[in-house]
């Protein structure tokens, strides 16, 4: 005999819910056992990674410094632990703090240990700049002798000549390189922990250095900021196969690059390095210093180099978010104790549990046997959210926070409606006269429209809760939406199956009265699997027979919808005429017949 579709279809669902399980695993254990992060460590870990609020961490004092000195108003703050948020986000750190305090100083609380990496992009706080390049060399401060020596060179004499002998025309133009000015660049020294050049006049050249202090820039004026970068990525080039860094300005800044590359694009033509070369500047130092290769008029230019995956997005994140309206530094880096703490995760935890514990009592009582069910898909959905939490921890910086613990107990009641629902639905089709495995394919037919609908709300409010809710809440919104998405698919691909195969043993399909599926308790019209009940007047029932009837029919008219009862009432009243009218036919017969 062949195998029932449904429980074809029921065999394929359950074997995929095992089979994205064990991809989830396999990820997880992936990173656990083979990447490691910068310090060696595993990249992931079988426990979610938690946030602030619950594990601690590094806070970061940065205080803010303008050119004249004053206090920054309370817009550029914001702005500023705006993009310093932005910054740390894309370094994957998840379940940040970030507060303005004392009117000039940004406080970011980073949870566990802020690795090198991130306390590097929280640091470069100073503004993105666009300069072109005059000169270069390496980082030195000396130069070989007629006798064959090192010997430094002097320092800068003040007597020498510091304007220029002619108008700069651009900001390519060597006249910016006064006698005083290439003084001060020979003798420059990188390794000088009192150079600031991050507080040097826009219209001004300046001398700086790359992050590793092994070469020194002699550039112009600044001729763009970060605030005409509207995006930045790092790619793969389809030609070369090396990885670039992708860069868009915005309308004005498109304006303006395509004259700056038309004029350095100039100077590789006639082999001129570096003037050919434009740099981009970040807290004093020129992050990159790529040469320019073509006239580019579309706003998208694109950086080629030595690149790797990690370097290319390092520096993506650099130029787009590098637009600060102030300059930074740090104050201070701290390991701040956990603000909650275990004990309150601990009572989220016992919460959690208690609320699980009462819906499966709940369900045990009113659906018996089918309460299993329920406990099965709700411990599926466990383990699907668990190891979940763990790849986004590795994968996106995701911190469980106690407002997160908050989203995962407010879905366990979410997820019991579900059940009621579809479990009901299943209910009424049996009243309805069907048999039990017809009432579980109608009855899922008909409830998972309001199931989707009702977790589509759910969706929704997560979505526009994580958007406009305060960074504080994002963390419930996170886990309401995920766990409303994990729940639809343990409903498709487990709840719904193990229905279909359930109806057909014998315990279930046949309706015991432990099953929570008895036909006779909940007034249906089968006793069974195909099974009808012999219907027995009212006037005639004996014995418990008469009782067990007599409680069928009370259910089963407690159960009646609205319509149906209006409808049995018609059926009643119209019913009555007709028996009166028989009644008299009858009468006027025997009349007649005594005449």
């Amino acid at each position: 005999m062949a195998t029932p579709t449904p429980v074809r279809h029921a065999w394929r669902a359950l074997t995929a819910l095992l089979a994205i399980t064990v991809v989830l695993f396999g990820i997880n254990a992936l990173g656990v056992y083979v990447f490691k992060d910068a310090e060696g460590n595993p990249a992931s870990s079988w426990l979610p990674e938690l946030a602030l609020d619950l594990q601690g961490g590094t806070q970061i004092v940065l205080e803010a410094k303008t050119p004249d000195g004053t206090t920054p108003t309370p817009e550029q703050m914001n702005q500023a632990a705006a993009i310093i948020r932005q910054r740390v986000d894309a370094s994957g750190v998840g379940e940040t703090d970030i507060t303005t305090q004392a009117g000039n100083q940004i406080v970011v609380q980073i949870p566990g240990p802020a690795d090198e990496e991130t306390r590097d992009r929280i640091a470069a706080s100073a503004q993105m700049q666009l300069r072109a390049v005059l000169y270069t060399t390496a980082a030195s401060t000396t130069y070989v002798g007629e006798d064959g020596n090192q010997t430094p060179y002097p320092t800068p004499d003040p007597s020498l000549e510091s304007s220029p002998t002619a108008a700069p025309t651009d900001g390519s133009d060597m006249n910016w390189v006064t006698p005083a000015l290439q003084a001060k660049f020979l003798a420059y020294d990188c390794a000088d922990e009192t150079n600031d050049p991050s507080n040097q006049p826009k219209d001004q050249p300046l001398i700086a250095c790359d992050p590793q202090g092994t070469a020194k820039y002699l550039l112009g004026p600044v001729e763009l900021d970060g605030s005409a970068i509207s995006d930045a990525t790092a790619g793969i080039n389809s030609q070369t196969g090396q990885w670039v860094v992708n860069i868009v300005f915005d309308g004005e800044g498109t304006e303006i690059f395509a004259g700056v590359s038309k004029r350095l694009y100039a100077f590789t033509q006639a082999g001129e390095t570096p003037r050919n070369q434009f740099a981009f500047v970040l807290d004093g130092s020129v992050i990159s210093a790529p040469s320019m290769n073509g006239v580019i008029t579309d706003g998208k230019p694109q950086i080629s180099g030595s690149f790797d995956q990690d370097s290319s997005k390092v520096l993506a994140d650099q130029l787009k978010y590098g637009a600060l309206p102030l300059s930074f530094e740090v104050q201070s880096t701290n390991s701040i104790s956990a603000t909650l703490g275990s004990q309150q995760l601990q009572i989220g935890l016992i919460a959690g549990l208690i609320g699980l514990a009462l819906v499966a009592l709940y369900s045990l009582i009113v659906y018996r046997a089918l309460g299993s069910v329920i406990i099965a898909s709700l411990v599926v959905m466990g383990v699907l959210t668990y190891i979940t939490l763990c790849i986004l921890g590795w994968r996106m910086g995701f911190r469980l926070s106690l407002a997160g613990v908050a989203g995962l107990i407010v879905t366990i009641g979410f997820t019991a409606d579900s059940f009621i629902v579809y479990f009901e639905r299943i209910r009424d089709e049996l009243r309805d006269g069907k048999s039990i495995t017809s009432a579980v394919e109608d009855g899922w037919g008909r409830a998972k429209r309001t199931i989707y609908i009702s977790k589509s709300i759910n969706i929704l409010a997560a979505v526009v809760l994580y958007i406009l809710a305060d960074a504080t809440v994002k963390g419930f919104a996170f886990t309401l939406g995920l766990t409303t998405l994990i729940d639809i698919l343990i409903f498709i691909l487990f709840t719904h199956p193990v229905m279909q195969l359930l109806a057909r043993t014998r315990f279930f399909g046949g309706g015991h009265t432990l099953s929570g599926l008895d036909p006779e308790a909940l007034g249906a019209v089968y006793r069974g699997r195909a099974q009808f009940r012999t219907p027995v007047a009212a006037t005639s029932a004996k014995g418990s027979a008469a009782r067990r009837a007599g409680r069928s029919r009370g259910e089963a008219e407690k159960r009646q919808t609205i319509a149906e009862r209006k409808q049995a009432e018609l059926a009643a009243g119209a019913s009555a005429p007709a028996k009166g009218a028989a009644a008299g036919k009858g009468s006027t017969t025997t009349t007649e017949g005594d005449d």
